[in-house]
């Protein structure tokens, strides 16, 4: 039979633990509020998102594509080269920024090419993202897609301004996409941006820019891994070219 032992009264350390659990508890419960608000905040959000999508979504279902939401589009991996007018109507319309970045992400494909362009731009001068990480990142993203050379005037204004931050990065990637003369010395320049530098070397090994070696060979070395490696990637794009033009030059080829 086990011997009961005498109860002792509460020791000083005791009692701290004791205050200190109960601070804990208090702390839990604020936490546990606080989540309860947080997600009653994200469940009004996204009820605020599927209000806005609505006539997006009357107008889509109208030409065809009976969707749940815009992001479905891309989501299922659909055919919807008939959406696009339907995008571009609601894209300066819209709103809702959630909505909205569903949009300029559907318009990220071949086929918005290059009607999307133009009212992208506009969409991006106009967004209020300081630091380009939010809704102007996304639409430089699709920028990086669907720009030409009928825009290169506006790429390389916007891809030059600092204050749109890190969305530039995707600009200095939709430069690759035109032959206009004034892309090269713009890239060229953009090396020496650090925000952007990295993509700028992306930049020319896709373009294949013929000259530029001596100015990528630095970024051999450069600190971040990611930028190296794409260095590496654009030099092996210049080297093949220049492979395959010496061997279109060498006698007794056509």
């Amino acid at each position: 039979m086990k011997t009961m032992k005498p109860r002792t009264s509460v020791s000083k350390n005791q009692s701290l633990t004791a205050s200190e659990l109960i601070d804990e508890l208090r702390r839990d419960a604020n936490f546990a509020l606080q989540s309860q608000r947080g997600s009653e905040h994200r469940e009004m959000l996204r009820a605020e998102a599927e209000r806005a999508a609505v006539p997006v979504l009357t107008d889509l279902r109208q030409s065809g594509f009976a969707v749940e939401s815009v992001a479905d589009l891309y989501v299922e991996k659909l055919d919807y080269k008939e959406a696009v007018p339907v995008l571009l109507h609601w894209l300066p319309r819209i709103s809702n920024s959630d909505v909205k970045q569903s949009i300029v992400r559907a318009l990220s494909v071949r086929w918005a090419k290059p009607t999307a362009a133009a009212p992208l731009i506009k969409e991006f001068r106009a967004a209020s993202d300081p630091r380009g990480n939010g809704i102007k990142w996304a639409i430089a993203n699709t920028l990086s897609v669907v720009a030409d050379d009928g825009v290169v005037e506006s790429i390389v204004s916007l891809v030059r301004d600092k204050q749109h931050g890190k969305s530039r990065e995707m600009l200095a990637l939709a430069l690759a996409n035109m032959r206009c003369e004034t892309v090269l010395p713009v890239l060229v320049e953009l090396l020496e941006d650090k925000q952007v530098a990295g993509h700028a070397v992306i930049a020319l090994g896709k373009l294949k820019a013929k000259g530029v070696r001596p100015l990528i060979e630095p970024f051999l070395q450069h600190k971040e891994a990611w930028v190296r490696r794409e260095a590496k990637k654009a030099l092996a794009k210049i080297d093949k070219e220049s492979e395959q033009i010496a061997i279109l030059k060498a006698p007794g080829t056509h």
